[in-house]
């Protein structure tokens, strides 16, 4: 197999654009080249992708399927990787066409529709929380390993003054959103934008896109009155989102509203990590991965996180963080005792046992097991007639 035909059609950059580059470039150090049709990012993708890479414009609905195999050589079965699925009628005939029809699971089942992924060949999970909710749906098209992501935050900014930006990313699929787009930037021109400062609390982060699946507000309905008998803990939020997600959150927020500062996105999020004592995790059951978790253990930054899948994969216990209870069964009790331990003690990651755990989330694993990955794929297709 020398091509890989990647599908990204989302209008926004997160994390699943970001997996989508590192599955490019675990793919072309096998010597396997990326055509990647999207709609949107253009010129980000063209920056990012390796060399090689060829990004093709196309349209998403019903001429899905016709744009593709328009670009795909004549008498070509080619591996198609979706990184969000499309219907069952828009991928009908690439199948007919004889083609591999692949799609990362980039968040898990639980609650969401099956039927979404049964059309395909075959299902890559990113986690094992992923999987096992792919299981639990019988979906035998599921593949066997996980495609754990990596942390990479080479090209995200350079060591600089951070200041406070817009805390919103505006959901142009919402009238509401569409409308305030128009509007906020023009106020944000007015409003002061101060360098990042700690305050003089430990300094609690969170550092991630504020979207529904993180639930921050649910979270913080049970942390903060904990957090407001805790004088000595400062709240950073970095991250930018709907108007409903910043909403909710900062309602939630409300028993420690002067301890709370929202920094907005930040470019340089390798520096932001360095400006705190911990970060903080959002629940854990619509979360697929959390390549902020990733991330901020590799900056040697430790987390605090619900104890359940899939922090429970991707955090090691009194080496790179620690856990407690969910607080939705406790009233956040064990998160209380686990302040006060922070308080009377800092917590700092074990020197000798993390590279251990991290090995897992570096490029070179990646790398070998996207060649597993490519190698199954390239006898599916030698299998099928």
């Amino acid at each position: 197999m020398t091509r890989c035909y990647q599908i990204n059609l989302q209008t926004g950059w997160g994390g699943g654009e970001v997996y989508t580059v590192f599955f490019a470039r675990a793919l072309a150090e096998r010597g396997v080249r990326t055509v990647l049709f999207a709609t949107a990012n253009i010129a980000a993708w063209r920056t990012r992708l390796p060399a090689g890479s060829e990004v093709i414009v196309i349209a998403g609905g019903d001429e899905l399927a016709a744009a593709i195999n328009s670009r795909i050589p004549a008498g070509e079965r080619a591996w198609l990787v979706f990184h969000t699925p499309a219907t069952a009628a828009q991928v009908a005939p690439l199948r007919a066409a004889g083609h591999l029809l692949s799609c990362f699971a980039h968040m898990p089942l639980y609650g969401r529709n099956p039927a979404t992924l049964q059309p395909y060949d075959l299902v890559v999970p990113v986690s094992g929380h992923v999987l096992a909710s792919l299981r639990a749906n019988e979906m035998v098209n599921a593949y066997a390993e996980p495609l754990y992501g990596i942390a990479d935050l080479s090209g995200r900014g350079s060591d600089g003054a951070l200041r406070r930006q817009s805390s919103y990313d505006w959901d142009t699929r919402k009238l509401r959103d569409r409308l305030f787009g128009f509007i906020e930037p023009a106020l944000e021109l007015l409003r002061p934008h101060p360098p990042f400062a700690r305050g003089t609390g430990i300094a609690l982060g969170i550092v991630s896109r504020l979207t529904p699946i993180k639930q921050f507000p649910q979270l913080f309905r049970h942390l903060a009155p904990v957090l407001a008998r805790h004088p000595g803990f400062d709240l950073h939020v970095i991250g930018a989102g709907g108007y409903a997600s910043v909403r909710d959150l900062k309602r939630a927020l409300a028993p420690i509203r002067s301890r709370v500062r929202f920094w907005g996105k930040q470019r340089d999020v390798a520096a932001v990590y360095r400006r705190l004592d911990y970060l903080l995790a959002g629940l854990p059951e619509k979360e697929a991965l959390g390549l902020n978790v990733i991330e901020a253990q590799a900056s040697g930054l430790p987390v605090l996180a619900v104890a359940a899948p899939p922090f429970t994969e991707t955090v090691a216990a009194e080496v790179t963080g620690l856990f407690y209870a969910d607080p939705r069964g406790d009233d956040g009790r064990d998160f209380s005792a686990l302040l006060d331990r922070l308080a009377a003690q800092p917590f700092r990651p074990d020197a000798e046992k993390a590279p251990a755990h991290l090995q897992r989330f570096s490029a070179a694993a990646f790398a070998e097991r996207v060649g597993r990955l490519a190698a199954f794929a390239t006898q599916r297709l030698a299998a099928t007639p």
